[in-house]
C-alpha cells in the first residue's frame, strides 16, 4: 500500500506488529479471539466485523476497497482518488453507485463499529463533538452558512455532530448526525435532490447533538458511558432532561452565566436561589484543591496537575417539577482567575477527579480528529447526497479506528493488559 492516513503516518498496513491474546477481565474481551501477527490482521478484521451484514459478496468487495482507499489514497479521499488506488475509472463508477446510489443501510455498520471499539478500548465516556465541513459550493446537503465557535469566525459549508468512543489512548468516532438548517427542512425542492428522508425534521444544533448520543444509546448491545458534551450555545435544561429521561449520565460543558441553586447547606449562598455557576464556584475558590491527570493529547502520556472543586446544586425548573440534583465542576488555570472551564454532571458517585478527567477526553477527540480523523477523509465526502454523506463517513470512521489501532495498539493493548 502506497501512502498514509496522514502525512506523519506510514501506511496502515506497514504499522502493525505482532500481538498476543491474553484477558482483559470481565469489562473488556480480548480483542482477537487468536494468536496473530499478520500485518493486514485491523484490516482483516475490521472489513469481517464490519461487512459481514451485506448480503453479496460483491458489496463486501466494494466496502473493502472503499475502506482500502480511504487508509492509503494520496490527497482527499474523494470518490475518485479512492478510485484511482484500487482500480481506475471502472471502479470510480462502481464505488460511485455504491456510496450514493445503492440502498445499504449504514446504522448496522456503525453498530458494528461501536461493538468492536468497545473491546478493543473499553471507552470510558461517548464525547459528542461538533466537526464543520467547510464548502465551496451550495448544493451539498446541508450547506448553509454558520458560525464556527472554534475558529471564530463565519464560514459556508456543513455542520455535522459525532459520538466519539473515547479514552485515554485513543479515541474513534461511531456515529453522525447531519445538521440540517431550515432551508434544507422546509424546501421541498433541496430535500428531493439530496434524498432527505422523510423523518429529518427541524431543529437546533444543540437538539442535532443530543439527538446523535440518544441514537446511539438505542443500540444493541452497546454500555452506555457517560456523555461528554458542551451545551454553552443553547438551552441547556432541555438538553440535560432529554439525556436523563434515556438514563444517560452526562457532563456537560456550561458557560459562565448558566443560573445554579446551591444544594448543601453548609455552605455560603445556600437559599440565595438561582446563582451564575461562575459566581458560586469564585465564592467557593477556597475549596479548590490540586487533581493530577493524565495529558495524551500532546503526544505523550504527561502527568498534569489543575486546580479544581465540585459543588453540589439543583437544576432551576419550572415551578410544580422536581429540581435536579448535578454538580458543578470548576477548573482553573491560574488561581487568580476565574475558572476557565465550567461543567454540570450528573454521573453518580463522581469525585472531583473522575469528574475532571471525564472532561479531558475532549482533548484526546481534538488530536485524534486532527492527527487521523482529517486524513481518514471525515470532511472529504464530495457529493449531493443524504445518504451519501452518512455511507462516505461512515466508511472514514472505520478508516480512522483502523489506523490509531495500529499506530497506538501497543499503548492501548499494553494499558489493558497491565491492569
Amino acid at each position: 500500500m502506497s501512502t498514509s492516513v496522514a502525512t506523519t503516518r506510514r501506511p496502515v498496513t506497514d504499522q502493525l506488529g505482532p500481538r498476543h491474546r491474553t484477558g482483559h477481565g470481565p469489562q473488556c474481551a480480548p480483542y482477537l479471539n487468536a494468536v496473530a501477527d499478520d500485518v493486514h490482521d485491523v484490516y482483516d478484521e475490521l472489513c469481517a466485523t464490519l461487512f459481514s451484514g451485506f448480503p453479496r459478496r460483491d458489496q463486501r468487495m466494494k466496502a473493502a476497497q472503499y475502506l482500502q482507499g480511504l487508509l492509503n489514497a494520496q490527497g482527499r479521499k474523494s470518490i475518485r482518488n479512492i478510485a484511482a488506488h484500487v482500480g481506475g475509472a471502472a471502479a470510480e463508477q462502481s464505488l460511485h453507485h455504491f456510496i450514493s446510489s445503492s440502498t445499504w443501510d449504514w446504522r448496522p455498520m456503525r453498530s458494528a463499529l461501536a461493538g468492536f471499539m468497545e473491546q478493543v478500548s473499553c471507552p470510558q465516556a461517548w464525547v459528542v463533538r461538533s466537526m464543520p465541513i467547510p464548502k465551496a459550493g451550495q448544493h451539498s446537503v446541508g450547506v448553509d452558512r454558520r458560525f464556527d465557535p472554534e475558529r471564530g469566525q463565519v464560514f459556508r459549508g456543513q455542520q455535522a455532530f459525532g459520538v466519539w468512543f473515547a479514552a485515554e489512548e485513543l479515541s474513534v468516532p461511531v456515529n453522525w448526525r447531519l445538521f440540517l438548517p431550515d432551508p434544507w427542512v422546509k424546501d421541498r425542492t433541496r430535500r428531493d435532490r439530496a434524498e432527505v428522508p422523510e423523518e429529518a425534521h427541524e431543529e437546533t444544533q444543540e437538539e442535532c447533538a443530543v439527538a446523535a448520543a440518544l441514537d446511539t444509546a438505542r443500540w444493541q448491545g452497546v454500555t452506555r458511558k457517560p456523555v461528554v458534551l458542551d451545551i454553552r450555545g443553547g438551552a441547556g435544561r432541555a438538553a440535560l432532561g432529554r439525556l436523563a429521561a434515556a438514563e444517560l449520565p452526562v457532563v456537560a460543558r456550561i458557560g459562565p452565566g448558566c443560573r445554579l441553586t446551591i444544594a448543601d447547606r453548609a455552605l455560603p449562598g445556600f437559599g440565595a436561589g438561582p446563582l451564575p455557576a461562575q459566581h458560586i464556584l469564585e465564592s467557593l475558590k477556597g475549596l479548590r484543591r490540586p487533581v493530577s491527570w493524565v495529558d495524551a493529547a500532546a503526544g505523550t502520556r504527561t502527568s498534569r496537575t489543575s486546580l479544581a472543586t465540585a459543588v453540589r446544586v439543583v437544576l432551576p425548573t419550572p415551578a410544580g417539577e422536581r429540581m435536579r440534583p448535578m454538580t458543578l465542576l470548576g477548573e482553573w488555570d491560574d488561581p487568580q482567575q476565574p475558572p476557565a472551564r465550567l461543567w454540570i454532571s450528573d454521573v453518580p458517585g463522581a469525585t472531583v477527579g473522575s469528574l475532571l478527567r471525564l472532561t479531558k477526553l475532549t482533548r484526546r477527540v481534538a488530536r485524534d480528529f486532527t492527527e487521523v480523523g482529517e486524513g481518514a477523509g471525515l470532511r472529504d465526502f464530495v457529493g449531493r447526497s443524504f445518504r451519501g454523506w452518512h455511507r462516505h463517513i461512515t466508511l472514514a470512521s472505520a478508516a480512522h479506528a483502523a489506523t490509531v489501532l495500529a499506530t497506538d495498539w501497543d499503548s492501548v493493548y499494553g494499558s489493558r493488559t497491565a491492569g
